[in-house]
């Protein structure tokens, strides 16, 4: 039995909310002309086109094919206070006891965004050849593991010293690239199911929706300062 809040799944209105909660949380440039702007898609178009992609089938979207767009390097962009937001929604909405954000810095996958007491620490470099996170990352498929104590593929030292026995990890995907890893966690086993599944996988999408969009607004202002 589960002691956190009963996980669900997020209904069109609650999906809504989300949306437009996280990219309150984006910050707009003051410099960019509208010039820069038209370079861009809206907010909205870019939004729904990302949760589009990011959540079929689970969540009934058709995917939807987005336009070519620059490569994206997450270790360079502010994402403040956007990922610290998605990540405490996460947590609470799972019923998850940690919640954490890792991105893509060279080589490396580090944690950018914690909540909750099993989280990992901020700065931890994620085990790029071992781990179920490392699987997320280099096959870009959603990992579930019941039972930290039971599955050979998790890290069992990491596990231990951080109290967890349940783990979802979700890819961030940006087409064929892996920019990191949204996972939660838990001090039960058993803890995560099909429903968190879907709800992590909305989460995600729409974190690399944040993440693209900041991106872009930043490639403008570069674009700008050339001009």
């Amino acid at each position: 039995m589960r002691t956190q809040q009963t996980a669900h799944l997020i209904t069109d209105a609650e999906l809504d909310n989300l949306v437009r909660d996280l990219l309150r949380t984006v910050p707009e440039p003051e410099t960019l002309s509208a010039a820069d702007h038209s370079r861009l898609p809206s907010v909205a178009q870019r939004s729904q086109l990302r949760l589009a992609n990011a959540g079929y089938p689970a969540s009934g979207f058709r995917a939807v094919q987005l336009p070519e767009e620059i490569e994206i390097h997450p270790a360079e962009l502010d994402l403040e206070p956007a990922i610290s937001a998605i990540t405490d929604r996460a947590q609470h909405l799972t019923g998850a006891t940690g919640a954490a954000i890792a991105l893509r810095t060279g080589d490396e996958i580090v944690c950018r965004a914690r909540a909750g007491r099993t989280a990992p620490d901020l700065g931890v470099r994620l085990q790029a050849d071992a781990g179920i996170s490392a699987e997320a990352v280099r096959s870009g498929e959603i990992m579930l593991c019941h039972d930290a104590e039971r599955n050979p593929r998790v890290d069992l030292a990491s596990c231990r010293r951080l109290g967890v026995r349940s783990i979802l990890v979700s890819p961030l995907r940006h087409y064929r690239r892996t920019l990191g890893v949204f996972e939660v966690l838990s001090s039960s086993p058993a803890a995560f199911d099909e429903r968190d599944v879907a709800t992590m996988q909305l989460l995600s999408g729409m974190m690399v929706a944040a993440i693209s969009r900041i991106s872009s607004l930043k490639q403008a202002q570069i674009l700008r300062r050339v001009d």
